[in-house]
């Protein structure tokens, strides 16, 4: 089997370089770990290929300014600059939401990506909320490589995974986006609701000291 060609590699990890997405990638690089920050843009990259798989086009079906907006964003609420005063998927999205909105974006585009990420940890209820909320919910299904379901773990060859990983490495994903969800949790009861994944990942690594997500992707196709 042949390798990917220079072109495909560099079309699987070109970003949409317009103004939009590069002023979120200038807000979300600082104030998010590397880890975090590649896990975004991983999340990114993934979900593009899986609307491919499903037959979704980029400006007919969904549009992908705001693909990359939701996707790169949606870890916004644990960033080391953040209120953390609620629950991090519900003020990631208000920040999201309000930087768009900021940049001319329509406020009806604006509560699409806040839906994506706000839903983001809802299975069950982000796919029936539109294609944004399913894309970035897929996306990041195969960056976890099969913990969070793998509908679409193999739409990512080893050779194609390798390209995106040595662009955007790992770095140790799991743990460090949960430490940084624990973290925020950790800091205000609000932040914390039972059931919900940032109260039951503090609950779980107090408790046991690992999470039962960290410990599902130890055997997931990626590993961390």
């Amino acid at each position: 089997m042949t390798g990917p060609t220079r072109e495909a590699t560099a079309d699987l990890i070109t970003l949409p370089g317009t103004p939009l997405a590069d002023a979120v990638v200038d807000l979300i690089r600082p104030v998010e770990t590397p880890s975090v920050f590649n896990h975004s843009i991983r999340s990114y990259l993934f979900a593009r290929l899986v609307a491919g798989r499903l037959g979704l086009a980029a400006g007919h079906d969904y549009h992908d300014d705001l693909l990359f907006a939701a996707c790169a964003m949606h870890d916004l609420g644990v960033a080391s600059d953040g209120p953390h005063s609620q629950r991090f998927e519900v003020e990631g999205a208000d920040r999201a939401a309000a930087f768009l909105i900021d940049r001319g974006v329509p406020a009806a585009d604006a509560d699409q990506v806040w839906q994506a990420i706000a839903l983001h940890t809802s299975p069950g209820i982000a796919e029936r909320r539109g294609t944004l909320c399913v894309l970035l919910r897929e996306g990041l299904a195969l960056d976890f490589g099969g913990a969070m379901g793998a509908g679409h773990v193999d739409a990512l060859t080893d050779e194609q995974a390798d390209a995106v990983h040595a662009a955007y490495p790992r770095l140790d994903m799991i743990r460090s986006l949960t430490d940084a969800i624990v973290a925020q949790a950790a800091k205000n009861p609000k932040n914390a609701p039972r059931y919900a994944i940032p109260g039951e990942f503090l609950r779980e690594r107090e408790t046991f000291g690992r999470t039962r997500m960290e410990h599902a992707c130890r055997s997931s196709r990626w590993g961390n």
